[in-house]
Parts: C-alpha cells; sequence; structure tokens
C-alpha cells in the first residue's frame, strides 16, 4: 500500500507537474485539451511531493528510497531547462523507457515482495520497458509543431507520423512476445490468453488510427490521442485486474 501511494500520488504527480512548469504548454497536452498557465506554486508543491515521496520510501527499505530518487533525479533533469534531456530524440526516449520502464518495475517488484528481493526477474523488467517503448511516441505524435518551436526534438518527430506507428507497432509486439514468454516460463498460458485478449480493443483501435494517419497525417491530432490514452489505459486496467483476482482465487 506505501509502494502505491509513494508512485501514484507522489512520485507521478510531481514529475507531472515540474514537466508542465518546464513545458508551459500552450496547445493540447495529455488528457488537458486546454492547459492552464502552470504557477510558481506548482513548482512547490512538486518540491514538497518529491520530498515526502523519498522520506516516505525509507519505510519500504532504503533500496525502494534510493529507486524513487533516481526516478525523481531522471525527471528533473528530462524536463529541467538548464539540462533539458527530452530534446534529444533518442536520449530522451531511452531515459523515458529505463526509469518509467525498468525502475519503476525495480521499485514496485522490490518494494512490494515480502522480503524485499533485490532478485529482479529479467524478463518482466524487459517487457515493461517494451511496452512503455511502444506507447510513449503516440504521445508525442501530435505536438511536432509545439516540439519544434521548443527546441525540443521527440523520437516522434525523428521517425516521422507514419515511422511513428510503425516503430510502435513493431515495439508493442516485441513486448507482447515477451509477455508470452514471461507467461510461457511460468506455466501460465491462461494469462497471456487473458492479457492478449483485454487488448484486442487497444490494437484496433491503434490499427484502425495508423490506418487513418496513413491517409490523413491531420489525423494525427491530440482528440485521437486521448482515446488511445483512454482506451489503453482501460485496457491494461482490467487486464491486471483481472489476473489479481485469478491469482487470489
Amino acid at each position: 500500500m506505501i509502494v502505491f501511494f509513494v508512485l501514484h500520488l507522489l512520485v507521478y504527480p510531481s514529475s507531472n507537474g515540474y514537466n508542465s512548469y518546464m513545458d508551459r504548454d500552450e496547445t493540447p497536452i495529455g488528457g488537458l485539451k486546454n492547459p492552464s498557465q502552470p504557477t510558481r506554486e506548482l513548482f512547490y508543491t512538486t518540491i514538497i511531493m518529491d520530498l515526502l515521496a523519498i522520506i516516505i520510501s525509507i519505510f519500504v527499505s532504503y533500496y525502494f528510497a534510493a529507486g524513487v530518487l533516481l526516478y525523481i533525479l531522471a525527471s528533473r533533469a528530462y524536463s529541467f531547462r538548464g539540462i533539458r534531456l527530452k530534446k534529444f530524440p533518442v536520449i530522451g526516449y531511452l531515459i523515458v523507457v529505463v526509469f518509467q520502464g525498468a525502475l519503476t518495475f525495480f521499485n514496485s517488484y522490490h518494494g512490494s515482495s515480502e522480503n524485499k528481493t533485490l532478485e529482479i526477474p529479467l524478463l518482466p523488467m524487459l517487457t515493461a520497458m517494451m511496452l512503455i517503448g511502444g506507447y510513449y511516441p503516440l504521445t508525442q505524435v501530435y505536438q511536432h509543431e509545439e516540439d519544434k518551436k521548443d527546441g525540443v526534438q521527440t523520437i516522434s518527430m525523428l521517425l516521422g507520423k507514419r515511422g511513428t506507428f510503425l516503430f510502435c507497432g513493431c515495439i508493442f509486439a516485441a513486448a507482447t512476445t515477451l509477455m508470452f514468454f514471461t507467461f510461457h516460463n511460468r506455466n501460465q498460458p491462461r494469462s497471456f490468453l487473458i492479457f492478449t485478449v483485454c487488448m484486442l480493443p487497444m490494437v484496433a483501435f491503434f490499427l484502425r488510427w495508423m490506418n487513418m494517419v496513413w491517409k490523413d497525417q491531420q489525423q494525427a491530432n491530440f482528440k485521437n490521442s486521448f482515446w488511445m490514452n483512454v482506451i489503453a489505459s482501460a485496457c491494461t486496467a482490467i487486464c491486471f485486474l483481472i489476473l489479481i483476482i485469478q491469482r487470489i482465487e
């Protein structure tokens, strides 16, 4: 419960808030069509949330606290105007994949285990990285002009709009393959079937959106990105809820 509180109610909101403070987006971003301009109070709030997250994390373990600190530092280096790793397409992408994928998996697995194990399974960690890597560029695909004005070149800009969809499709296919081997090694074919079925609406929307963009690149817009995010989040939540219920039973 502490792990969930620290990651979802402190670390992630603080990271998003700090990124918003640095970016000062005037066009649609995330789930907001008309984002409000951030204030200085938001900056101070993110600092307080970060400090709370680190202090509370110590009660889980020193390794968990170190992981949270590393995540916060990477997030700040990604957004901070003085460093601004997000302006480098490959480095920025890898920062997101490694820290939101691998490190977050480590923190969750280690922090939630009874004996606070450091023996983290490699295959699921790689799968988490791939799942993040296969989705993240889609959140950038409609922001090319805004990012260009801000001096930022994202991985999506480097790939182009059509290339972004091809890239994400390939990475998600690789993630699905790793997911298969993860469940296969644990002799849990039913769990992989649940994952596959739950992801079908997301895959269907992705392919439909990709087809739309292929015909008209203006379809790589905020509205479609928003629905992609909603559907992907809902499918993932339903999938893991079913898997948790199945494990309890």
